[in-house]
């Protein structure tokens, strides 16, 4: 590095004609004309990316604690008067009082969901509502015909308790459009048309029964919302390593991204589950649409544009499920980064074009909430840190500046870090984790922004439930066989060894202790390549 000498040894010329100095004349003629140059400039690309990600974060630490001093709570930045028990015991007796609540629908999405389709399905059809107004309908994509049946069953289980509940199951097995398709077929119900708000929970989650009596109100007195979105809390944070660096990531998304979105923009994506829409506002924006495996995040930025509103509630948490095998983080990774960046593909010019809204959310939608959050991020945690840093290994006429390797990301790291505060001891760890994760973030994210072959995969997420203890073999029993094919994966193998190699070099010839971070690197890479991380079960 510029502020550090070179060893003497490092500065010895070769003899000519010696083996060493061809080499080195070589390998400088090579390196001079072609690799120096586009370094140089993929580092101060790196660089650039790196102070706007700072900036970004920054900005929203300093926008979470403004909200916080002033107290810019949602109960005191919109009208809000809370339902009370007596209120729900008066519209649920004999003598009527229903009509004064709006009419919910309560849609559940799943897909062959066996270990979990029970507690969602008994989750929605306890939350406290008056049982007139309250419709709760279960989307089964299932193909497999037992799940179909035991879903079917189960609905009308709870509908012989006096639950308003429906099983709507597309025929034919058909999936068109996912998610989206089976919400929009849902939204289409001759009951659902009398319905004003509707709330979606995924097959994993868990609402608490006064889940609805805490949201609607907002959404009651302030005709310009559209959205009430609750945090995820995770019943299984603590079952593995994995689980714990998911905590740790998506506890800042709520805790910061979102907060931030909802106190300053009244913007933010929508979360997909543990929300409740107005449906005039969900029809205005045009509803819901398959054009990308985003249709959350697509409906809120079309809404958005629409002028509508919305509120996180930060204090209202659901309970749901964290991927905890690699195999559906992964799916689940790719599907969270290459939709974003399809979406911003897909509407930037219809943002810019927009009339309705003013030029400064024009700018946070486009710049902070897009090009920062969902593409530069991704794309400058695994190149700048798992290439180019490495690379300067090998040519050292490309220089990083210690501000650029070592301040930038330290300052990053700690402010995701507020998020979880009982983690704090395991940031190195996910500091490691997220790099390693960064690699299908960031081909991803160039699949979305080129409509790559990949671009529409849609994988559920697969949910465990009960199956891990019930599953997971016992003291006294054989760990099960498993193909060696099942648990390697190239791309962070290959990644793995670059590493090692540029630590290596960097230990016998280089002067700048970068082996250090790169040798930890490389193991991180190694052991998710191997498929040692996260559960599994047979």
């Amino acid at each position: 590095m510029a502020w550090m000498a070179l060893p003497e040894w490092a500065t010895t010329v070769p003899a000519p004609g010696s083996r060493g100095g061809d080499a080195s004349a070589a390998w400088q003629q090579v390196t001079s004309p072609v690799a120096v140059p586009l370094l140089r400039l993929a580092a101060s690309l790196c660089l650039a990316m790196s102070v706007m990600l700072l900036a970004e974060k920054a900005y929203m630490a300093a926008a979470v604690l403004a909200a916080r001093l002033l107290g810019r709570r949602p109960e005191r930045q919109y009208r809000w008067e809370p339902i009370r028990d007596d209120d729900l015991e008066a519209a649920g007796g004999a003598g009527g009082g229903g009509a004064a609540f709006p009419m919910v629908l309560v849609q559940i999405p799943m897909y062959n969901e066996r270990e979990v389709y029970q507690v969602s399905i008994g989750a929605a059809c306890g939350l406290a509502w008056p049982a007139d107004r309250i419709i709760v309908q279960v989307l089964d994509d299932s193909t497999d015909p037992v799940v179909k049946e035991l879903v079917r069953a189960e609905c009308e289980r709870w509908a012989g308790k006096g639950v308003d509940v429906r099983h709507e199951a597309r025929e034919g097995g058909r999936r068109r459009g996912y998610k989206a398709g089976a919400l929009r077929e849902g939204m289409a119900r001759a009951y659902a048309r009398g319905c004003d708000l509707v709330a979606i929970f995924d097959a994993d989650f868990r609402p608490e029964p006064d889940f609805l009596r805490r949201a609607v109100p907002f959404l009651l007195h302030n005709p310009g919302l559209a959205l009430v979105q609750a945090r995820w809390t995770f019943v299984n944070a603590d079952e593995c390593l994995m689980t714990r660096m998911q905590e740790i990531s998506l506890d800042y998304h709520f805790t910061v991204e979102q907060e931030v979105g909802s106190s300053t923009h009244a913007f933010f994506g929508f979360n997909g589950t543990a929300g409740v829409w107005r449906i005039s506002a969900l029809n205005e924006a045009g509803g819901w649409k398959d054009r990308t495996t985003v249709e959350d995040m697509d409906l809120a930025v079309r809404a958005s544009l629409k002028g509508w509103k919305f509120v996180f509630l930060g204090d209202l948490m659901v309970k749901n499920e964290l991927p905890s095998t690699l195999k559906a983080y992964r799916y689940q990774q790719h599907r969270w980064s290459c939709g974003p960046a399809n979406l911003f593909r897909k509407m930037l010019m219809e943002i810019v074009r927009n009339k309705k809204v003013t030029l400064w959310k024009k700018i946070h939608v486009i710049y902070s909430f897009f090009l920062v959050r969902k593409i530069i991020a991704h794309i400058v945690t695994f190149v700048f840190y798992c290439i180019v840093i490495p690379a300067t290994v090998l040519v050292p006429e490309v220089e990083i500046p210690k501000w650029g390797s070592v301040y930038i990301p330290t300052m990053i790291t700690l402010l995701n870090a507020v998020g979880t505060p009982r983690s704090l001891h395991l940031i190195v760890f996910w500091v490691l984790f997220e790099n390693v994760m960064s690699l299908h973030r960031t081909k991803a994210t160039f699949i979305g922004l080129l409509e790559a072959g990949r671009v529409n995969e849609w994988v559920v997420t697969e949910k465990l439930g009960d199956a891990l203890r019930m599953k997971m073999p016992g003291k006294g029993s054989k760990k099960p066989l498993m193909r060696i094919g099942d648990r390697l994966h190239i791309l962070e193998l290959g990644v793995a060894a670059y590493l090692f190699f540029c630590g290596c070099y960097d230990f016998t010839f280089g002067n700048n202790h970068y082996y250090i971070f790169l040798f930890l690197q490389s193991i991180a890479f190694f052991v998710v390549g191997v498929g040692y991380v996260g559960t599994f079960v047979p």
